[in-house]
């Protein structure tokens, strides 16, 4: 097997369209993404509320797309791809995160899997590679389905570089678990990290071709993907090994890849892609890939919430609690999700965490997004604008805004959907 390799670059940005475009093709995207393939841009969306590092950059949208375009991609078979959560609105984050202004700017198709997308069987998807699933097999007994229109497409998954309270760090790999599974993807909270391989094993089966490319001009440390501290790293990430790219993050975040992350681990093992740094084959800017951010991590200082769910699937009241998911009455979860992130951490703390970078240049960016130009080549944006900390949601419109969302997160909830439907089936793996 060839060497894997993760290019890196330093960016700013005055250069930072010009340095996807680069960043791009030192990954040797145009070996993997096919042009004759539709391609789906995999956008991440880990908070509906704009908070940096959580989710995709407007710029990093747009690198891609640009670099995409200026190397001969017909934009007809590019689109943007969401998935949704019960606890996510993903129409909500892409206006809030500026991902759609990206899109329409383009004139991209803006998929949603969730709203008329067919999904088939995973059996008829795969056949009998999910005879080798780790765990997957075991979490959803009748099998479970995936989106039809992944089979034979190209996927670029577009993650941003943070720490997260299940699998310590969260990327690429990370990236397929909302888009691959359905609804009831907290039934493998318990089993995360040999779920995110097994959705590995699917994407090299289905897809044309796989690729990454990592935002890391906002990081995120603490309890991610929502609730953390913001730092800007000025780093952008490519690969077309989903395992390598994700080992490269880590250890420019401070962690031992194949220590410290067991779904790295275990992909490794299996031969699906380097999770040991010290084989992976670093190109362009490669001081910036000896730095150490030595973050904390997201079990120093974690939330209510998160240690919560670390006690319901892994601690004490695993047995007295984790069934419930299961059963319609498995709402309580969202409700409580939303009310403790959406209703009381963001206007309480989202504004001190994030005021520091929002001065930042790239904060200044984002605030600006759409109202500055870039310069004559199209390279980046020589003026951001002015700071804007205004961006942090409070008051009396947030508050509506997370009553809603509590509204969705029952209304939407497959539970009970489910029951609605068959009016005594209260679960189902479908």
């Amino acid at each position: 097997m060839s060497q894997s390799q993760v290019a890196i670059l330093q960016t700013s940005p005055r250069t930072v369209l010009a340095d996807y475009h680069r960043l791009l093709n030192l990954a040797g995207y145009q070996n993997v993404i096919g042009k004759e393939a539709d391609t789906a841009l995999k956008v991440n969306i880990s908070w509906h509320f704009f908070f940096p590092g959580s989710s995709t950059t407007p710029w990093q949208l747009e690198g891609v797309i640009r670099a995409m375009k200026q190397d001969g991609y017909d934009p007809n078979l590019i689109h943007a791809c969401h998935n949704r959560t019960v606890v996510i609105d993903a129409h909500l984050g892409e206006r809030e995160n500026k991902q759609l202004n990206v899109v329409e700017a383009h004139g991209l198709r803006n998929i949603h899997l969730y709203e008329g997308e067919e999904w088939i069987h995973i059996h008829d998807a795969v056949g009998d590679l999910a005879d080798k699933f780790l765990c997957l097999n075991e979490v959803y007994k009748d099998g479970f389905f995936i989106p039809k229109r992944f089979i034979g497409e190209n996927i670029i998954h577009l993650p941003t570089i943070k720490t997260h309270v299940f699998t310590t760090t969260t990327g690429a790999m990370k990236n397929a678990f909302g888009g691959l599974l359905n609804e009831r993807r907290h039934w493998t909270h318990p089993v995360i990290h040999e779920t995110l391989v097994d959705l590995l094993m699917i994407q090299k089966k289905i897809h044309r071709g796989i690729f990454a490319v990592m935002d890391g001009t906002f990081a995120g440390d603490g309890p991610g993907p929502r609730c953390m501290v913001p730092h800007v790293k000025n780093v952008l990430l490519a690969s077309s090994d989903q395992v390598a790219i994700d080992a490269m993050a880590a250890k420019l975040m401070g962690f031992d890849p194949l220590r410290d992350l067991k779904f790295v681990r275990l992909a490794h093992d299996l031969g699906l892609g380097c999770g040991d740094v010290r084989d992976i084959q670093v190109v362009g800017d490669v001081d910036a890939a000896n730095e150490n951010w030595r973050f904390d991590g997201p079990f120093k200082q974690m939330t209510f919430a998160s240690r919560n769910q670390h006690r319901i699937y892994w601690g004490p009241l695993k047995k007295p609690v984790e069934w419930s998911l299961k059963t319609w009455l498995a709402p309580w979860a969202y409700v409580a999700s939303v009310a403790y992130h959406d209703a009381f951490w963001y206007p309480r703390y989202a504004k001190t965490k994030m005021e520091p970078v929002l001065m930042s240049p790239w904060g200044r960016l984002f605030a600006n997004w759409g109202q500055v130009p870039t310069d004559q080549a199209g390279r980046g944006f020589p003026d951001v604008g002015e700071a804007h900390p205004e961006l942090v949601r409070s008051g009396i419109a947030h508050l509506r805004e997370a009553l809603r969302l509590l509204g969705m997160a029952v209304k939407e909830s497959p539970e009970l959907q489910v029951k609605k439907r068959s009016g005594t089936a209260y679960f189902t793996n479908k």
